[in-house]
């Protein structure tokens, strides 16, 4: 009987729906809305919702429709003022307000921009803002929402626990921290903020005192990526991008906490939308005396992102961040008193600024102006030994591209320029200088609905070694698009190479025992990456997994050189591209919205890195057969997110297996034991201005380290509060 009355109600909606929507558009109290919704391409968006509100009325009815696939709606609404507002996941939402008439037609098409700090999309992977499903190259993205869930204050703790990626980090806070990103050393890690590059010339990056302030975004790509970014991306590539004021009554974020070992730490953020103006800026201060001797670390930040949009079409950006940072280093205190000193310390200051200027010329072209700079000034103290050294860097530049839109992709041609500047040791009196030139193309081309291909090229003219010609290609295919249980499945490859030039000191020391080479050719990397997107319950449940080939060919080393009495060990140590190594293996990585308020993540790496070739006194550890050091071959992490109601709890766990590593002392150390730590975090709301939050890392106060001979910090507990002001449009 139930099922009689479901049917004949069904079909009476079937015949008399048509009816109604005809009827409504032959009354003449009705207007009809309609029009077509198309991105940058021109190409329609499907499942845009698109919401009329009427205002001014006690009525709080809401007319909503969804554009097809071809980017068309329609809707059919009473005569009235209209507040229209158009929304879908990755782009950015627009609205405005419409007077409609009794018995008028308005056609309204509107173009929608992808939206930079949106999760769904990709900025690093190519010269413009994409859907990240049309990404060929793989990419983590962690977003403000993850950044806040997990209560995370420094960046090198929110990359280790990402997808096929190590940390190295010599200290509990404030040690030198790099990251390894599928068995590539680190200084083959790109690392930009807001576009500029800081990587040390032809190095890595330390990020043991950067911070999250003012971080609303940061994306990780996977794989060789000097085709578009030059040298340093050899094995991938990590952005930072910076949060956005957007709201016309200004947000004030204000916070302050304190926990174990003595930390204290204390900031804000000011943001909003004034006009045409949008302005963000953060800072914050940290302290904590460490968990032994000389152990203590300061750091103080500051962020700044100011736009100015004169149109749609032509904005103005600046973005300046700054990281300075004093800290105790107490040395290899696991490996005995002889391998501490307790008046050692490291002063590091890092600095950096761009100056972005976009426009768009006609429905087709954008263009794009840069300038930027980066500073770094490091100060190793060795009062003992009355002994300083201090290292100073910078390099500056620009870059200029132009992006011609069409139908089915883009095509951008674009040229830099950079000089880079280093006095790499204030004892040796040396100051070094190299200029960098290129050009580079891009293109993406959808010649079909579920096919996206990409290529592109870089053109690297460099002070060293001369011209060098990187290439990248890649392509995603949708193998299905569907609903329920099984959904949506995208296959993935890419390949690229990535070039590394040599390090300022190792081309022009004129230290008599240590001399460069100005002769070093760039290392450089093939690396190919394969893999499978699988979505199920209706997208509610991702599982990814990617293989990865990679080479590295020409890495530079020392071999032994002349006899000289002046030198220790008696001989001079001369630099030659001697190194060949390569690292394969796969990554895995699932999400799950087991439920509205509950979420777990998880992903799994496996680095079968391999040295192939080196020279024949290099230290055991590194010779051909062995796994490249500080990389594990095991590595994954899993997490745990409850949000409900005013309360969010989470639950990360992070697990590594053995690690080749070294003393360098010759202890004849070279194995570094797996671990397993677990951090947790909480957040209660008491209403929509007051939050009390917690954090407590390494939970189970788990004995480990990185780096050999360097103890990482015990267990730690944080406790704040945050009070936020304002944040309404």
């Amino acid at each position: 009987m139930k099922t009689a009355l479901l049917r004949s109600a069904f079909l009476s909606l079937a015949v008399l729906g048509p009816g109604i929507s005809l009827q409504a558009q032959n009354d003449s109290r009705f207007a009809h809305l309609s029009g077509t919704l198309s991105d940058s391409n021109g190409g329609g968006i499907t499942d845009v919702q698109v919401e009329a509100r009427m205002e001014g009325s006690s009525n709080s009815q809401t007319w909503l429709a969804t554009s097809s696939p071809g980017g068309e709606y329609s809707l059919d609404l009473p005569a009235g003022r209209y507040r229209v507002r158009f929304t879908r996941s990755a782009f950015a939402s627009r609205e405005m307000v419409l007077d409609l008439a009794p018995g008028e037609s308005r056609t309204l098409g509107l173009r929608l921009d992808l939206a930079p700090l949106s999760s769904n999309v990709v900025v690093t992977a190519y010269t413009q803002p994409t859907e990240l499903a049309h990404a060929p190259a793989p990419v983590d993205i962690v977003g403000p929402q993850e950044i806040e869930q997990r209560e995370a204050v420094s960046l090198p703790d929110l990359l280790s626990t990402q997808t096929g990626i190590s940390l190295a980090r010599t200290g509990p806070v404030g040690g030198l921290a790099t990251i390894f990103i599928d068995g590539g050393d680190s200084a083959f890690t790109k690392v930009l903020i807001d576009g500029t590059p800081v990587n040390l010339p032809g190095g890595d990056m330390n990020f043991s005192n950067l911070t999250l302030d003012n971080v609303d975004k940061v994306e990780i790509v996977h794989g060789a990526e000097s085709a578009l970014y030059g040298s340093d991306a050899m094995s991938g590539v990590v952005q930072i991008i910076s949060h956005r004021g957007s709201t016309r009554i200004p947000e004030l974020d204000l916070f302050s906490e304190g926990g174990g070992f003595s930390s204290a730490r204390g900031g804000g953020q000011f943001s909003g939308l004034l006009g045409k103006f949008d302005y963000s800026a953060a800072g914050s201060y940290f302290h904590t005396d460490g968990q032994g001797v000389n152990d203590a670390f300061l750091n103080r930040g500051f962020a700044g992102n100011f736009g100015y949009s004169f149109s749609d079409s032509n904005q103005l950006r600046l973005t300046v961040r700054s990281d300075a940072s004093f800290a105790g280093t107490p040395g290899q205190t696991l490996l005995g008193p002889a391998f501490s000193d307790s008046t050692a310390y490291d002063d590091l200051r890092q600095l950096s600024g761009s100056l972005n200027w976009s426009l768009k010329t006609g429905s087709h072209w954008v263009h794009r102006i840069s300038g930027m700079e980066a500073r770094f000034l490091d100060t190793a103290g060795f009062p003992d030994f009355r002994f300083f050294e201090t290292a100073q860097f910078n390099r500056a530049g620009i870059l200029a591209q132009s992006t011609y839109s069409f139908r089915s992709g883009a095509i951008t041609a674009g040229f830099q320029y950079e000089v880079e500047n280093a006095d790499p040791n204030n004892l040796s009196g040396l100051h070094a200088r190299r200029n960098n030139q290129a050009g580079f193309l891009d293109v993406r081309w959808l010649p079909v609905a579920r096919l996206t291909l990409s290529a592109g090229a870089r053109v690297e003219d460099n002070t060293n070694f001369g011209t060098r010609v990187v290439p990248r290609l890649g392509g995603v295919y949708a193998l299905r698009y569907s609903s329920g249980f099984w959904s949506d499945t995208r296959f993935k490859v890419s390949y690229g190479q990535g070039i590394e030039e040599p390090t300022i000191f190792e081309s022009f020391s004129q230290d008599p025992c240590n001399p460069g080479n100005p002769a070093l050719r760039p290392e450089q990397s093939h690396t190919l990456h394969v893999g499978l997107d699988q979505f199920l319950s209706d997208n509610r449940v991702r599982l990814t997994i990617g293989f990865f080939d990679s080479e590295f060919h020409n890495l530079i080393n020392q071999l032994v050189g002349p006899a000289n009495p002046m030198c220790f060990g008696g001989n001079e140590m001369l630099y030659f591209n001697t190194d060949f190594a390569r690292a394969r293996g796969f990554n895995w990585s699932g999400e799950a919205h087991l439920l509205r308020w509950l979420t777990v993540n998880g992903n799994y790496s496996y680095d079968d890195s391999r040295v192939l070739q080196t020279i024949p006194d290099a230290p055991s550890v590194e010779q051909p057969g062995n796994h490249l050091i500080r990389r594990p071959v095991n590595s994954g992490n899993a997490w745990l997110n409850v949000n409900f109601r005013r309360v969010n709890f989470n639950l990360a766990g992070y697990f590594t297996g053995v690690r080749t590593d070294s003393d360098f002392d010759g202890l004849g150390i070279t194995r570094n034991p797996g671990y397993a730590r677990f951090d947790m975090a909480t957040s209660y709301a008491f209403g929509k201005s007051l939050f009390l939050y917690a954090r407590l890392s390494n939970l189970f106060d788990k004995r480990y380290q990185d780096a050999i001979g360097f103890p990482a910090l015990g267990r730690d507990y944080r406790l704040g509060l945050k009070y936020r002001i304002g944040s309404r449009n």
